[in-house]
Formats: structure tokens, C-alpha cells, sequence
């Protein structure tokens, strides 16, 4: 149909509607250009990592769920955020020491109440299985390369969509050994622009997309933070970036954020959050 009409004029249409689109987003009209990523599955209503919390950021909606995952002394690769079992199953023990069949018989769920007692740490494999079509797992691995080549099998196997799955971890090595077995995924960086807790001193946006662009990344995956405006996001843009930003579960900053053009934001909250954000659109 477009065909008929002069070269110069299809530009302008073009350019038209790339504008509105962008203004649309910038003025935080269109929602669905925002993704919302449950961190950790639905982890403010269930147990973390677990099949319970990742079933249930499907069910409130979310447009991904992110998870942590480690590989066992087995060489398995199982869904947890922290290296040792003591926190989140009672079993103070390194992961990399633990078998997954002794991973297994943890209790990952009592540490949230009660009624989850029982629930387990699920492996990568179970996880993957539960993405619904159309929607996406955010992978974040929490040890180092050493997981890549079982990760790939499992992957693999999946027969899971590229589009379904993303990589994601704050080791910039890592995530550049990642985009080189992974070139067909989206593989972001993870980064705070704060002071680290041992006092060292922020990064700057730079030194930021600098690092992102030298590791062959796809996007960066911040800290968010209330000075993400547009013109920041403009600057990742302009690296050839996307960006992606943790963890949120303030509404007003939430809101701020979608209008300033963010791809994602991740959060504990995913259902209230979508509705918070929705409610600000009225």
C-alpha cells in the first residue's frame, strides 16, 4: 500500500511516527513499552527462587521473571541468590559444596511462613519449563563462568524461544564470556552507580556504558535511581543500550521512571506495581 506514495513522503511518515511513539513513551502513555520483571519471582508474596514465587509472578502478569542461579558440586545448576544455603534453608553450607540431591532436601520456603513449608530450591531446568509464551526469564548468574557450559545445555534443551531468555549478572567478565557463547540472547550487565558499601566511589554513567560497550553487551542493568530522567536515558540510548533498572517497589519512583523511557523495571511487587503504574496514566 505505502508503496505508491514518493520516497520523501514515506520518510516523513516514518519520522512521524517514530516521534509520536517516542513522545508517547516519554510522556508515559504506553505501559506496555515499560516491562516488568519480578524479581526473584513474586518475592514480597512468596519465598524467593522458588517455584512458588516464579508461577506466581506469571500469574500477577509480569512481562519476566528474574532469577539467581549457582552450579552445584555436582556441576547442576540450581535457582538461588545467595552462595550459601543459611539464609533462605536453615543449612549452613556453601552451595558449590552441596550436591543438587542434597540441595533438594532443604526446606527453601519456611524462612517466608509457615504455609510454605516444603517448597524447594528448583533447578534452572524446572524454571525455564514454567515460562508462559510470549513472556521472558531474566538468568542471573551469581557465580562465575565456570556455569556457562552447563548452562547452555540447559538452555538448549529448553526449546525455549531466543526471545524468552536473557542472561544477566554484575561480573562484567562474565557477561562478555556469556555474550560470546549466547550471540543469539540478550545479555545485559548489572551495575550501581552508588558507593559501594566498602567505600569505594561511584561509577559514573561513563564509565558505565564504557565498560558495557568494551564487553560486547546488550544493555545495562542499574541501581534505579530518582535522576534517571530522560536525558539519561537518552544517553544510553545514544551508546546503543538498552536499560533495564532494580529494584523497585515505589510507585511514584516507578512512575517516574516509565516516563523517562526505561525498558524495564524490576520489582518484588510485579501485580501492584502494573496496577500503580496504570493508575498513573489516568
Amino acid at each position: 500500500m505505502l508503496s505508491r506514495y514518493p520516497a520523501r513522503l514515506l520518510s516523513l511518515i516514518h519520522t512521524t511516527l517514530a516521534c509520536f511513539s517516542v513522545a508517547c513513551c516519554m510522556n508515559g502513555l504506553d505501559l506496555k513499552a515499560v516491562e516488568i520483571v519480578a524479581h526473584r519471582g513474586a518475592s514480597r508474596d512468596a519465598p524467593e527462587n522458588t517455584m512458588a514465587s516464579l508461577k506466581l509472578g506469571w500469574e500477577q502478569k509480569a512481562d519476566g521473571d528474574e532469577l539467581d542461579i549457582y552450579l552445584t558440586k555436582d556441576g547442576q545448576v540450581v535457582v538461588i541468590h545467595d552462595g550459601n544455603t543459611k539464609r533462605t534453608t536453615g543449612v549452613d553450607m556453601p552451595v558449590v559444596e552441596q550436591t543438587l540431591a542434597e540441595l533438594r532436601e532443604q526446606d527453601a520456603g519456611s524462612f517466608k511462613g509457615p504455609q510454605w513449608k516444603g517448597e524447594k530450591l528448583p533447578t534452572l531446568e524446572e524454571a525455564v519449563a514454567s515460562i508462559p509464551e510470549g513472556r521472558r526469564l531474566f538468568i542471573e548468574i551469581k557465580c562465575g563462568p565456570e556455569v556457562l557450559p552447563a548452562l547452555e545445555k540447559v538452555l538448549t534443551a529448553s526449546g525455549k524461544k531466543p526471545e524468552q531468555l536473557v542472561i544477566i549478572g554484575f561480573g562484567d567478565e562474565t557477561m562478555r564470556r556469556a555474550k560470546l557463547k549466547f550471540p543469539h540472547l540478550k545479555v545485559y550487565w548489572i551495575a550501581s552507580m552508588k558507593p559501594s558499601k566498602k567505600g569505594g566511589r561511584a561509577k559514573t554513567l561513563d564509565e558505565v556504558l564504557k565498560t558495557a560497550k568494551a564487553i560486547g553487551v546488550d544493555g545495562v542493568d542499574l541501581a534505579a535511581e530518582p535522576r534517571m530522567d530522560a536525558a539519561f536515558v537518552k544517553q544510553v540510548r545514544e551508546a546503543g543500550l538498552q536499560l533495564y533498572v532494580w529494584t523497585v517497589d515505589d510507585a511514584k519512583l516507578a512512575a517516574s521512571l516509565a516516563k523517562a523511557g526505561v525498558d524495564g523495571i524490576t520489582t518484588n511487587r510485579p501485580g501492584w506495581l502494573r496496577e500503580q503504574l496504570a493508575a498513573s496514566l489516568k
